[in-house]
């Protein structure tokens, strides 16, 4: 059980569990079951917030519900359908207000935002979550519903109102995984940006040629002292997203 992606998992096994489909009801012999399915992918879930997804193992969530390991089988086959149970809990906890009379650039970028939100409450769910494969539950199906509504007027087809979604998506998880690599290097580094740039700083001088590499040192010096840093991930999101929403702009009827 290596693959930590959604979608690896067996099909049908998954979507019972997801959708809380049982097939013809089976006698068990012994005492009736202590806990839920439900507590046992909020354990795996606190376990991931907490120490990452590294932590999520069979034994960990037994102990924090307080069964044995083996018992956990008897409710989830195993990690991959476990994850998959994960990811669409966190959606099926996503606010999802009514959209009003907003222009579609403002309910996109609302979309944008809480999904930024529910990645860096969540920093696991950029290496689980599967565009391609996602986990068909309850908790997606209301996101993806929610979300497509948010694109309703624009006038897009059927098929290209699903790219735009997925578009926008996509930048959302590639910009939250590298928000969560730079922490991650301040954290293990145990040294800010700033201090790792100063530390630096003096030997850089001596072998970035401006006469070799004018383009790099002029550019990198301005955006350095611009953002503080190489890379600033309120400033990248900031710019990412408009320019997102401006490539979404080309297809869309300014009138909408």
């Amino acid at each position: 059980m290596t693959d930590n992606s959604t979608g690896a998992g067996e099909p049908s096994r998954t979507l019972a569990l997801l959708w809380g489909v049982q097939s013809a009801p089976a006698r068990r012999k012994g005492p009736a079951r202590s806990v839920t399915v439900g507590q046992i992918v909020d354990a795996a879930v606190s376990l991931a917030d907490e120490h990452g997804l590294q932590a999520v193992t069979v034994r960990a969530v037994a102990d924090r519900v307080g069964v044995s390991a083996m018992s956990i089988y008897t409710y989830v086959p195993g990690k991959p359908e476990l994850l998959d149970l994960m990811v669409d809990a966190c959606y099926a906890r996503m606010e999802r207000p009514q959209w009003g009379r907003e222009r579609w650039r403002r309910r996109l970028s609302a979309v944008a935002e809480s999904n930024r939100a529910l990645l860096l409450a969540h920093s696991w769910l950029t290496e689980v979550a599967s565009l391609s494969r996602p986990p068909l539950g309850p908790g997606v199906m209301a996101k993806y519903e929610h979300e497509l509504a948010a694109l309703d007027g624009t006038g897009l087809s059927d098929v290209d109102t699903d790219a735009a979604l997925n578009y926008l998506l996509g930048f959302v998880q590639s910009h939250c995984r590298a928000a969560h690599d730079a922490a991650r290097a301040t954290n293990d580094s145990a040294i800010s940006d700033a201090d790792w740039w100063a530390a630096n700083q003096p030997i850089l001088a001596r072998v970035f040629d401006p006469g070799r590499y004018p383009r790099a040192v002029r550019v990198g010096a301005a955006a350095g002292e611009a953002q503080g840093s190489a890379w600033n991930a309120y400033l990248a999101w900031e710019f990412g997203l408009a320019r997102t929403l401006d490539g979404l702009a080309a297809l869309i009827n300014p009138a909408h």
